[in-house]
């Protein structure tokens, strides 16, 4: 060790040992004396393993995505870039009716979820959730549309206000003819059809809420 110096000429740091200065070695098992580095049990550690609870949620977390896959229909998951494995997996857990069979599918496409970046499957099906909340509500909108045009003579006019290019002749004789079939108990082939002629005049549109 170099004299009045707390280091050897390699660096390393001495100890007094009676009338001696040795120079101190390294463990090859202790890695904390690497400039830089960090003991794996530091808390300010940013390389830390996660913790078994984290993974065992980690693992849910993406056994919880991979069952929102399986809910989708097949032009929805052409939305998602997915490996060939994992598509195959999931449309066999759609076609398993057996419970525990189904269990153990999912715990399959959960493992083969490990491998893919959730992040874009995730955001791909923020957007088609979206959409079919909006969806929802345009058809809760016709509906009601449907519902006050049977119950309020004067919703057709307020109809017409809101959708100009209504055929009021065409809206009119529908309307009619449920009120008939209702009056008869007949099948509700002319209330369908009503519902279909609203939906083709608001589909798509922002029209204001007709209970608004």
């Amino acid at each position: 060790c170099e004299k009045n110096s707390g280091e050897c000429r390699a660096g390393r740091p001495c100890l007094q040992f009676g009338g001696h200065r040795r120079c101190l070695l390294k463990s090859r098992y202790d890695t904390s004396l690497v400039p830089g580095n960090r003991r794996m049990n530091d808390p300010e550690n940013p390389y830390e393993r996660p913790s078994k609870s984290q993974r065992k949620r980690d693992v849910h977390a993406l056994q919880d995505l991979g069952a929102s896959l399986v809910d989708l229909n097949d032009d929805q998951l052409a939305q998602f870039d997915l490996p060939e494995r994992l598509l195959e997996a999931i449309g066999e857990a759609q076609r398993i009716r057996n419970f525990e069979g189904r269990r153990r599918q999912m715990q399959f496409i959960g493992k083969l979820m490990r491998d893919i970046d959730p992040a874009p499957i995730r955001a791909r099906l923020d957007i088609i959730t979206g959409a079919a909340r909006e969806s929802t509500v345009l058809q809760h909108r016709i509906e009601r549309w449907r519902d006050r045009l049977l119950d309020d003579d004067e919703a057709l006019g307020q109809f017409a206000d809101e959708y100009p290019q209504t055929d009021l002749q065409h809206l009119r004789s529908l309307i009619a003819s449920v009120k008939k079939d209702r009056a008869n108990a007949r099948p509700p082939k002319k209330y369908r059809e009503l519902f279909r002629a609203v939906r083709g005049m608001v589909d798509a549109t922002a029209e204001p809420d007709p209970e608004s």
